[in-house]
């Protein structure tokens, strides 16, 4: 799977995920401060996630000093919905109920353990086939056509 990660600073649960994610042999590109100084937050979310929404990455993992203002900025792309998770459970959730495609993680409040649970669970989980839920997913295309302008090609 090829994914991106993005942060707006370099850290150590940072290079852990990335160590984490390598050893799990996913395909990644790094955004904003893995790769160069440290970015604006909105700036790493909104690269990383036009990726996604455009089709190049199948997910992403998005990092901030909360974990709020990475996802918040992530959201505003067509097509995103990124769960900001500070546990394995909501993980978990975010993927089956919400079909999420982008996890954001905390740099202040994730442990390098509870990371590697979070990663666990985000990965070993597939969205749910529930009519219920796949309804209300159809429903936020919806809204997006209503509300959000098509991404930049």
């Amino acid at each position: 799977m090829k994914i991106a990660v993005g942060s707006d600073m370099k850290t150590h649960l940072t290079d852990a995920v990335l160590a984490d994610l390598e050893k799990r042999g996913f395909e990644v590109d790094l955004y904003g401060a893995l790769v160069a100084e440290p970015a604006p937050w909105s700036r790493v979310a909104v690269e990383a996630a036009e990726g996604v929404s455009l089709g190049k990455y199948e997910q992403a993992i998005l990092f901030c000093w909360t974990g709020t203002g990475i996802s918040m900025a992530a959201n505003k792309v067509r097509g995103i919905r990124c769960a900001l998770c500070g546990d394995a459970e909501t993980a978990r959730g975010a993927r089956l109920w919400n079909d999420a495609n982008i996890l954001a993680m905390s740099i202040r409040a994730t442990s390098e353990w509870l990371a590697s649970e979070i990663l666990d669970a985000w990965f070993r989980t597939s969205p749910s086939e529930d009519r219920e839920d796949v309804a209300c997913i159809e429903y936020l295309h919806k809204v997006e056509e209503k509300y959000l302008l098509p991404p930049k090609p």
